[in-house]
C-alpha cells in the first residue's frame, strides 16, 4: 500500500469505529477482512489510528469536524507537524485519500484556536478540574505525557533469571532493552516493539508489566513465607509479580469477583514458574478472613493513567461511569479488609491519577473503617515518570474486630 492508502485505509477504519469497544479488536477484524494489507501496512494504519485516539481533539480541530478523513488530515498536521504542501502530496490518485479541497488547504494553513485548555491538550473538558487538582501547574506538561506512546515496559521473572540474563538474552534476540531508574526488575524497549514471539518471554524469563505497575507490587512489601492475597488479580500480572517477591514460598492466592478475567492466568504461572492458588468462588474465599498478611486491591478504575495504551477509554468515560467506578472501589476495599489480619497491610491501587479514585477513596476508607490506619505511606506516578499513571496506599489493620 501506498501512504496515501493507508490513510486513506485510517480514515475507513474511522468513520465504522465503534466508540463504545476497544480500538484493537476491531483493527484485527478489519486485518482479516483486508487480507491485502500486510504486515507493514497493517502496523502503520493502526498507528495512525492510535495517535489520532489519542490526540483526537487537536486532530480534530484544523478542520472542525471529526469524520475519518477530517482526523486523519488533522493529525498529518497537529501530530505530524507536516505542512500544507506536505499534506497536499499526500493526497490524490490511485486508493489514497482525495485531492485536498480549498477549503482544506485553508483550514490547514492556519493553527486552530481551543476554546479550552482541555481541548489543546486532548484532555475531556468534564475531567480538568480534575487534572488541575492532581497536577496543579504541572498540568500541561502531564496531560501532553499522557497523549505520547508509551514505552514497552518488561519486568524480569526473578524466579528464573536475572536482570542481566534478561537483558543479555533479549540483546542476542536483537532488542536493546534499558534499565529503569528505581526499579530493579524493569526493562524497557521503545514503543510498539514486538516482544511476545520472543524466546525470553516464551521461557519466561520476562513478562509485559508497567513499570509503575511492578513498583506497586513492590510497595506491598510481600515477603517469603507469607500468606497473600490478590484480590482483584485480573489477568494476573500483580500476582506473578508478587510470586516472585515471595520465592514461591508461603501461600499466594488470587481472586477476582468476575474470575473470567483469570482464565489466562494457569497458563502465564506455568510459564513463569510461580507457586499461587486461584480461588474462583466467593464461598471459597471465605476461609482466608483474617488470615492474611498482606491483601492487595488493584480496585477497578478509569484506567487514566494507561490511556497512552488504551487511548479510546478516555473519549468512553463518563461521569456516570466514573461514579461506577467509585462506587467498586468502595466496595472492593470493603470486602477485602475481612481478610487481613490484625498488624497485616491492605493495599489500595489504581492505574489512575484521578483523585476521586485515588485519596477520596483512601481518605473515605479510613473514615468508615476505625479498624485500620494509615501506615503514612503511598506512591504515586505519571506518564512525565515513564511509566503509567498509578496510585497506592497501605493500611494497616490495628484492631481484631472491624467496623
Amino acid at each position: 500500500m501506498t501512504p496515501s492508502a493507508r490513510l486513506a485505509a485510517a480514515a475507513a477504519i474511522l468513520d465504522d469505529l465503534d466508540w463504545s469497544r476497544p480500538v484493537e479488536p476491531q483493527l484485527k477484524a478489519w486485518a482479516r477482512s483486508n487480507r491485502y494489507a500486510g504486515s507493514k501496512d497493517r502496523r502503520a494504519i493502526a498507528d495512525r489510528i492510535y495517535t489520532i485516539l489519542r490526540r483526537r481533539r487537536t486532530c480534530a480541530a484544523p478542520l472542525g469536524a471529526d469524520t475519518g478523513r477530517a482526523l486523519v488530515l488533522g493529525s498529518l498536521s497537529a501530530a505530524d507537524g507536516l505542512s500544507v504542501d506536505e499534506i497536499t502530496a499526500l493526497c490524490g490518485g490511485g486508493y489514497g485519500l482525495a485531492a485536498l479541497t480549498e477549503t482544506e488547504t485553508t483550514a490547514l494553513a492556519s493553527p486552530p484556536a481551543f476554546d479550552t485548555p482541555a481541548a489543546r491538550l486532548d484532555w475531556p473538558d468534564w475531567l480538568y478540574p480534575q487534572a488541575q487538582t492532581a497536577f496543579g501547574s504541572a498540568t500541561d506538561i502531564e496531560l501532553d505525557a499522557l497523549r505520547q506512546r508509551a514505552p514497552v515496559d518488561l519486568r524480569v521473572n526473578l524466579l528464573k533469571s536475572t536482570a542481566e540474563t534478561a537483558r543479555s538474552a533479549l540483546q542476542d534476540e536483537g532488542f536493546a532493552p534499558e534499565t529503569v531508574s528505581g526499579t530493579p526488575a524493569a526493562l524497557r524497549l521503545p514503543p510498539a516493539s514486538s516482544i511476545a514471539r520472543s524466546a525470553a518471554f516464551a521461557d519466561g524469563l520476562i513478562e509485559l508489566q508497567d513499570a509503575s505497575s511492578q513498583t506497586v507490587a513492590l510497595f506491598t512489601q510481600a515477603r517469603a513465607g507469607q500468606t497473600v492475597l490478590d484480590y482483584c488479580a485480573g489477568a494476573g500480572g500483580k500476582t506473578l509479580a508478587l510470586a516472585a517477591m515471595m520465592q514461591n514460598t508461603g501461600a499466594l492466592h488470587a481472586y477476582d469477583v468476575a474470575p473470567e478475567r483469570m482464565r489466562d492466568l494457569p497458563d502465564r504461572a506455568s510459564r513463569a514458574g510461580a507457586s499461587l492458588n486461584i480461588i474462583r468462588t466467593a464461598d471459597a474465599l471465605q476461609r482466608l478472613r483474617g488470615q492474611c498478611d498482606v491483601v492487595l486491591v488493584d480496585a477497578p478504575c478509569s484506567g487514566s493513567g494507561s490511556w497512552r495504551r488504551d487511548p479510546m477509554a478516555k473519549w468512553r468515560l463518563t461521569p456516570e461511569t466514573l461514579a461506577h467506578c467509585h462506587a467498586m472501589q468502595s466496595e472492593a476495599l470493603a470486602a477485602a479488609a475481612a481478610f487481613v489480619r490484625p498488624g497485616g497491610r491492605l493495599i489500595y491501587a489504581t492505574c489512575s491519577i484521578l483523585p476521586s479514585e485515588n485519596g477520596v477513596q483512601a481518605s473515605g476508607f479510613l473514615s468508615r473503617n476505625d479498624g485500620f490506619r494509615s501506615d503514612g505511606t503511598l506512591t504515586r506516578h505519571t506518564a512525565r515518570d515513564g511509566g503509567d499513571g498509578f496510585f497506592a496506599a497501605c493500611f494497616v489493620r490495628v484492631s481484631a474486630q472491624l467496623s
